[in-house]
């Protein structure tokens, strides 16, 4: 039996999920990640906040049992893992006109392109999936005033890994955003 509604706008036999993302050129103000979240990325958080609704389940079953300080702090620990879900997803570069933007998990650093002096992809050891691993690998690296390269994104981390040629795609989309707002390489 064919389902139609699997193959209205596609083959369901040709999916390609690793495609670029589609280019809007009007407004380059907006702060703007130039590639998709990878799916270690986006698996991490689904699961994160899959405990976070057992955790506010838990909650619920506190709270009817009488016990509401118990049910407090389970929604404060549900609140808690979804916020972290949300900044994981958050996790990477950005890119406007106004400068690169790196953002990570504890913080957020923002550069104007005036502060870039280069952006260059370079063979050197990487982080696996950020833990203390490390693997010979490839960063985009950020040159910066007066301070040692900084890796925005490597072919190893939570986006990358396993999509070699999602982090070209990536790392050529940020060198671009550089060489037209000012970023010598």
């Amino acid at each position: 039996m064919p389902l139609p509604f699997l193959t209205a706008d596609r083959a369901f036999d040709a999916t390609d999920d690793d495609v670029a993302l589609p280019f809007d050129d009007h407004d380059h103000d907006q702060w703007r990640r130039p590639y998709r979240p990878g799916p270690w990325r986006v698996g991490a958080a689904a699961l994160i906040l899959l405990l976070a609704s057992f955790v506010l389940l838990a909650a619920m079953v506190i709270a009817f049992a009488g016990a509401l300080p118990g049910a407090g702090v389970c929604i404060g620990i549900g609140a808690l893992m979804i916020c972290a879900a949300l900044r994981l997803l958050r996790i990477g570069a950005w890119v406007s006109r106004h400068g690169l933007r790196r953002v990570a998990f504890f913080s957020t650093t923002t550069l104007s392109w005036a502060r870039v002096k280069g952006l260059r992809t370079v063979q050197q050891p990487v982080r696996w999936l950020g833990l203390p691993r490390t693997v010979q690998g490839q960063a985009l690296v950020l040159v910066r005033e007066g301070d040692e390269p900084l890796p925005l994104l490597t072919d190893h981390n939570a986006d990358f890994l396993s999509r070699v040629e999602a982090f070209d795609r990536a790392a050529d989309t940020i060198e671009a955003w550089g060489a037209e707002y000012g970023a010598a390489s």
